[in-house]
């Protein structure tokens, strides 16, 4: 069963108001990932990890002068079908809530899992996503 929307949707907003884009179905999901170039896609969740470092970490990487050309999240327990959908695009990685992977032209280059997050600060995690924009390249767009 989903959590409850209005419970989310604060944690949906520490993301949505840097310019990550929302994707609530499964073809929402097959859209993004057509998308040319870089994307960022972080699995947002419930758990303290996800408030205490990998939200924070991605706003704060967002501030960085090489940016991913596109920002997408979708959030477990509460989008399903996109998260069972987004999660097939990263090859060879375990199911993680949350996580945070680095796509281009529609295939995995760099994976974050839950793991890698907790007790990480948020700019050790927003460092490690920095340096991941950097050597791929993405777009100078802040």
């Amino acid at each position: 069963m989903p959590y409850d929307p209005m419970l989310v949707q604060p944690m949906r907003e520490e993301l949505t108001r840097h310019g990550v884009r929302e994707l609530r179905t499964a073809a929402d999901v097959d859209e993004a990932m057509k998308q040319p170039g870089t994307t960022l896609v972080v699995v947002n969740s419930v758990c303290g990890c996800a408030a205490g470092g990998a939200r924070p970490g991605v706003a704060l990487a967002l501030k960085h002068t090489t940016l991913p050309d596109n920002l997408v999240t979708v959030f477990a327990g509460q989008d399903l079908e996109a998260t069972e959908r987004v999660r097939t695009y990263f090859t060879g990685m375990a199911p993680s809530s949350p996580s945070i992977a680095l796509l281009q032209d529609g295939e995995l280059v760099a994976f974050m899992p839950r793991h890698q997050i907790e007790g990480r600060t948020p700019e050790m995690i927003a460092s490690a996503l920095t340096s991941a924009f950097d050597k791929l390249g993405a777009n100078a767009s802040a």
